[in-house]
């Protein structure tokens, strides 16, 4: 739901402005300067999202990695646009420390669509920016789309149905995720 506003808001003020008590239980994302309240997820989408997280910190924590982000950290992907994937992954070599704000896009974003989410926008702007790796993860017909970036401008998407194993590929080399056990039986 876009939120009635008198001007376009940069990443810097949305920070503020989604830092505020009142906005401290809405789930905010900034797309091209406008304010946009993102729904809450219905059961599967969020049990789903959950169940990703968990395999993704499995892996990455005991290797020291990176960083596995959930559903409220938002990243400034250009200066009037600020994500929020459903589970995002930044190595070390990009990012040491965690830093106050994620100004940088992730290497890896998942997003659990929604009905009317335009994931292929989304996809292109997290690829554009420097996300290596973006899972499209489509709970009613158990599929997971991986989208990379292609030649020139092209979005590569390859699907992977319940009887197909994920793979982190050069974002994360080594893990692998069954894609039946992302779904919630």
């Amino acid at each position: 739901m876009v939120l009635q506003q008198e001007k376009l808001y940069t990443a810097e003020e949305f920070w503020e402005i989604a830092g505020l008590p009142e906005n401290e239980n809405r789930r905010l994302e900034l797309e091209d300067g406008v304010l946009v309240e993102m729904a809450a997820s219905g059961p599967i989408n969020t049990v789903t999202a959950g169940r990703i997280l968990y395999f993704l910190n499995g892996f990455v924590i005991p290797r020291d990695l990176g960083y596995v982000t959930g559903a409220d950290g938002g990243f400034k992907l250009a200066p009037k646009r600020v994500r929020l994937p459903d589970a995002g992954f930044i190595s070390k070599e990009r990012l040491a420390a965690l830093p106050r704000r994620f100004d940088l896009a992730p290497d890896l974003a998942v997003e659990v669509v929604s009905p009317d989410e335009d994931i292929l926008k989304k996809a292109r702007e997290y690829l554009h920016v420097g996300t290596r790796m973006v899972w499209a993860v489509y709970t009613e017909d158990r599929i997971v789309y991986v989208m990379t970036l292609g030649d020139g401008d092209a979005i590569v998407s390859i699907p992977y149905g319940e009887g197909d194993t994920l793979d982190g590929g050069d974002v994360l080399p080594g893990f692998t995720l069954a894609v039946k056990d992302i779904f919630p039986r």
